[in-house]
């Protein structure tokens, strides 16, 4: 019997109930239901862990990991143990990354962080500065992949633009290349195409070998994104924040599937398939993309 496939999904919501989890689930039955087709005899685990809420800590023994987005600021709590479990959990995929790329092709463990986990993963590594923004920004955004990003696995399949979900407080700026670079990493995305006009804000990096992460909501779906941004308190804030116009230009956009429905379809489900297969070719199953 070939090797289990260990899924685990690493809930940074502090148990609020929210859209994204619903569109996490959504991903990862699509993306269980491709890998047992191409591997019917495969078994495959999905574990769901929840470090704020409940101090529970990433396992080890996993492949694949997806850490969500979460409320509040990604300093709360920074120094719990929970918060210093998770740290250490970044540190060990990016340092098995670093020994093992060579040898593995990238068949070692892998991390895909969201928001809330990539900002809390941006100020442990110390590849870039993290801070409060003055306003909050939220809605269906464009993202500027860089010129290594569009080379990427991760961002490859949108060009030079592509758009997303975004829903945050806190932002990361001022890459520090040195130390990025020191960790196999690389920067794959800003919210501005020049890096300023639109805002400073980093969106994507490769952190190192099996460690990458969006600063917006590549899980978000158009019902979700709809559901959210039509409750009256949203839309007011929408109205207050952007106008009238903009707004509905959001409303608009939601039903053009070349944007948040491709982003949904696109991101994540590829860096699925394509760390799957990095794991298939060495464990003997059935790759997705081949």
């Amino acid at each position: 019997m070939n090797l289990p496939l260990r899924l685990c999904l690493i809930d940074m919501n502090a148990g609020v109930p929210n859209q994204a989890m619903r569109c996490f689930r959504r991903i990862l039955d699509g993306f269980m239901a491709r890998v047992r087709k191409a591997n019917p005899e495969l078994p495959v685990e999905v574990r769901h862990v929840q470090p704020r809420n409940l101090g529970e800590s990433p396992p080890a023994d996993c492949d694949l990991y997806l850490a969500t987005g979460g409320p509040g600021s990604p300093l709360d709590g920074y120094d719990d143990p929970w918060c210093t479990a998770y740290r250490s959990f970044l540190d060990d995929v990016v340092n098995e990354g670093a020994r093992s790329s060579a040898g593995t092709n990238g068949a070692g463990r892998s991390a895909l962080l969201v928001c809330h986990s990539f900002e809390i993963a941006a100020a442990h590594l110390g590849v870039a500065h993290l801070q409060r923004r003055g306003v909050r920004k939220f809605g269906v955004m464009p993202v500027y992949p860089t010129e290594l990003g569009m080379r990427s696995e991760l961002l490859r399949a949108f060009g030079e633009r592509f758009f997303a979900w975004e829903h945050r407080e806190w932002e990361v700026v001022e890459v520090d290349e040195k130390k990025l670079s020191g960790l196999g990493g690389e920067l794959w995305a800003r919210e501005s195409r020049d890096g300023r006009t639109k805002g400073e804000g980093l969106l994507a990096f490769r952190f190192g070998s099996g460690l990458e992460g969006t600063a917006f909501h590549p899980e978000a779906d158009r019902e979700g994104a709809l559901a959210w941004i039509k409750r009256p308190e949203q839309a007011a804030a929408a109205v207050d924040e952007y106008g009238e116009l903009t707004y509905q230009r959001m409303l608009r956009s939601l039903d053009d599937p070349a944007r948040l429905d491709r982003t949904f379809r696109t991101l994540i489900p590829g860096w699925l398939a394509t760390r799957f297969d990095a794991l298939a070719r060495h464990r003997g199953y059935g790759q997705l993309l081949s």
